[in-house]
């Protein structure tokens, strides 16, 4: 498979992602942890909705206090790692806020980003995110907390090591990594030089100069 780098939402980062080949074994792991965090996912879901019901806050503190009672009280959420249950709750505090945020702002229906909802065991696909200490690479091969190891598909090197990972898997079945890099901005230098674009049907793009133009390729 050949990379996608792509930019993140935070300036100065680029995502690379690779396919993965992941054992039946790996697959139970991944689908296990991914089945904790799921979990945990709704759990805030859950207590989200009724602090608002009572008119309590529910921050990321809060939630990261859930999390430790739970797995104290549940050995089957011990089993997993914490990286990426950590994880889940920074997901889920970004989603609310950004979803409290439109609302303040008072934007329409239809532009707003929807409150977090539970995800159900059918229809969500598993997606785990990792931190720098809860992953590393080892011989060409991604380690996760939690004794996962994972096969990746190099269709070219890192340039520098990666800050995170998300491992996850598509509507198809196959698994990927995604990793997180700095990547250095470097605008290119102004030249004053413009041109205008026009996308057409017989001419996929006129532009304000004939040399630029370009037909379209299927056009009859």
């Amino acid at each position: 498979m050949t990379t996608q780098q792509q930019e993140t939402q935070d300036a100065g980062c680029a995502r690379y992602v690779y396919r993965l080949r992941v054992s039946a074994t790996a697959e139970k792991l991944l689908t296990g942890e991914w089945g904790r965090c799921r979990w945990i996912w709704n759990e805030c879901v859950a207590r989200s909705k009724k602090a608002f019901a009572d008119g309590e806050m529910c921050g990321p503190a809060r939630l990261d206090t859930m999390l430790t009672e739970a797995r104290a009280g549940n050995a089957w959420l011990r089993e997993g790692s914490s990286v990426p249950q950590q994880q889940v709750i920074r997901d889920f505090g970004r989603s609310r806020a950004k979803a409290l945020k439109d609302i303040k702002a008072g934007l329409p229906m239809r532009q707003r980003v929807g409150m977090p909802g539970r995800k159900k065991l059918k229809g969500s696909r598993p997606s785990l995110n990792y931190t720098r200490r809860g992953f590393r690479l080892k011989e060409g091969r991604l380690r996760l907390a939690g004794g996962i190891s994972l096969t990746v598909v190099w269709s070219r090197q890192l340039p520098v090591d990666p800050s995170s990972v998300r491992v996850f898997r598509d509507s198809v079945g196959h698994w990927y990594a995604s990793f997180v890099l700095p990547a250095e901005v470097q605008p290119l230098p102004r030249t004053g030089a413009v041109i205008g674009i026009d996308w057409g049907v017989k001419e996929l793009a006129t532009t304000t100069s004939d040399a630029h133009d370009l037909p379209h390729p299927q056009h009859g």
